[in-house]
Order: structure tokens, then C-alpha cells, then sequence
């Protein structure tokens, strides 16, 4: 079954040409089906791109979903055309006014990891955003900076400022082969890493509740379940395209930022061959038994969403 989002959207051209299924409102009404609300706050500076990279991995399934595109209220973009968030997106501030319900929620990375997370100018509605997933949001994922926030905001681990940044393709080990968001995956993988902090493994698991599936000797833990939220952290990036961290390298170099050339990227580190792609199976694994997951707990009707349904 495809992903449900409007024809004029972006991805919606990009993911028919990849081959993901695709329909818009039109079709998705004429089907007797539930479809899975998912939302996505994208908190990233190219919105776009965003979009693209968690669309993909979600619309790879055998599933409907139905895909919402959220912002912060208050805070405006200067990476994306203010015609495309007003289209596309709702502030959070609509979404929470409505009372509606979402079977998943992504939350997603920003790069603010310097600044501490009460320094951030929207981190108080984030919070609020947090506190309404209990209550609103069957599952929800955050990822890199989003799952550092959401893992300080109920449990008070710490993010660490590192000598360097962590930056390029580090092998992880599986931590927990029986879990479900597991299920499938190599007993290690390769997963693109671009952070200036990180989560010690100690603190996390000092925490009742919290459990670490993937880690790395190198570059720390990556993937963590919280049953007491009901989610996911991953602090790395499965859904990165294949040039992404390219991208970076390429950015950090014609601004002059001292960089090192992404670890285990290019063939032979020779930034002048293309990156090589290791990680895109276990993204699709990863996200794929994230979304059956949830279609496996979460309530046929949306209103009993929240309410002590189980994970």
C-alpha cells in the first residue's frame, strides 16, 4: 500500500520516479481502509530534503499512511520557500488546538547541538510538544538532536559536547537481536554519524526502562527503546541519502570550517570517488518494523490513542 500525501508536494514526484508507492487524496478516499497517521516535525533546515529521506523509508511499507507535515509555531525557516511551509506544514499550535491523535510521530534532528536545549528559542512549545505525545501519539521517534531532547526531557540524561565532531559511516553493533525494531538486521551494520555530541551508554542505562539496541565502541550508543514514552531515539541517521554527508563535507569545505573527511564514507577516503551506500537496508529494515509495530499495538480508533494503549 503507498504513503498518502499531496500531489503537489515534492516527494511525491521524487518517490514516483524511485518507485514508492504514492497516492493522493483523491485515491486514498476511494479505499475502506485506516490508514496509520503519521506526523513529522521537521525541525531541519532543508525541509525538502527531509521530507524525502523519512517519506521514503515510511512508504516503503505494505501499508497506508497517511503523512502530516508539522513546524514550530513561532519559528521561520530561511532554508525552505515560505510558499512550500504554507502549503505543506501546520504549526504545532493548530495541530495540538484540534485535538487530533497520530499513530506515529517523527521528530527530527536541528542543528543546535552547541546551544543548550532551555538556550533554544522554541524549546519551550517542544516541550509542550513532548508532553502532548503521552496523550496523543501512539509512538513516537526522535532522531539525533530530537531524540537527545526527548530523552533529557523525561529522563534527564545528558548530552556531551565531544573534541570532534563524530562524523561519517561507523559500524554498531545489535544489542538486542529479539527486539522487534530489529528484526531483520545483520548482527552489526554500518549507520552515518554527523554530531558534536553524544549520549554515554552508562547514563542511559542507569535509567529504568531504557534499553539500548544498537551501540558503537566508536561513536557511542545509537538506538534507544523508552517503553515508559512509548518510543525510539536514534541518534545517528539511517535516512540519509547517499550524497548527504557529502553534502556536509562539501559545505564545511567552501565555508572554510575545519572538517575532516567523513570515516568509512568514500572509497579509500578519496573524497573524489563517489560515496558508496551501506546503510539503506537497515534504514528501510529499521523503519519498516517501526511502522509494523505500531500497526500491530496501536488502537483501531484514533480516540483511545494515548490512553494507556500498550506499546
Amino acid at each position: 500500500m503507498p504513503i498518502k500525501i499531496p500531489a503537489s508536494l515534492p516527494a511525491f514526484d521524487v518517490l514516483t520516479r524511485e518507485g514508492v508507492m504514492v497516492m493522493d487524496e483523491d485515491a486514498a478516499s476511494r479505499q475502506d481502509i485506516r490508514p496509520l497517521r503519521i506526523g513529522l516535525l521537521n525541525l531541519m533546515p532543508k525541509k525538502i530534503q527531509t521530507e524525502n529521506q523519512f517519506a521514503r523509508l515510511i512508504g516503503a511499507t505494505p501499508l497506508q499512511i497517511d503523512l502530516s507535515l508539522i513546524r514550530m509555531s513561532e519559528h521561520r525557516t530561511k532554508n525552505t520557500a515560505a510558499d512550500h511551509m504554507e502549503s505543506f506544514y501546520r504549526p504545532f499550535t493548530e495541530v495540538e488546538a484540534t485535538g487530533e491523535k497520530f499513530d506515529g510521530l517523527i521528530i527530527t534532528g536541528a542543528p543546535i547541538e552547541h546551544l543548550e536545549f532551555s538556550d533554544v528559542t522554541y524549546w519551550d512549545e517542544l516541550v509542550r510538544v513532548f508532553e502532548w505525545t503521552t496523550t496523543h501519539v501512539h509512538s513516537t521517534f526522535g532522531v539525533c538532536w530530537g531524540g537527545m531532547a526527548m530523552i533529557n526531557h523525561f529522563h534527564g540524561v545528558k548530552k556531551h559536547l565531544l573534541d570532534a565532531k563524530a562524523f561519517g559511516c561507523f559500524r554498531h553493533r545489535n544489542m538486542a537481536p529479539a527486539s522487534p525494531f530489529l528484526r531483520g538486521f545483520s548482527d552489526d551494520c554500518v549507520i552515518p554519524v554527523s554530531r558534536w555530541t553524544e549520549m554515554r551508554r552508562d547514563e542511559i542505562e542507569a535509567v529504568p526502562g531504557l534499553d539500548v539496541l544498537l551501540d558503537s565502541d566508536e561513536v557511542g550508543p545509537c538506538l534507544v527503546r523508552d517503553d515508559t514514552a512509548r518510543a525510539l531515539y536514534i541518534f545517528n541517521h539511517l535516512e540519509y541519502d547517499s550524497d548527504t554527508l557529502k553534502q556536509e563535507y562539501d559545505r564545511d569545505i567552501a565555508q572554510g570550517t575545519p572538517i575532516n573527511v567523513p570515516c568509512n564514507y568514500y572509497p579509500d577516503d578519496d573524497p573524489g570517488r563517489p560515496p558508496q551506500n551501506r546503510w539503506r537496508s537497515h534504514a528501510h529494515l529499521l523503519y519498516g518494523n517501526w511502522i509494523n509495530e505500531i500497526y500491530q499495538t496501536t488502537p483501531f480508533d484514533m480516540a483511545t490513542v494515548g490512553l494507556g494503549s500498550r506499546w
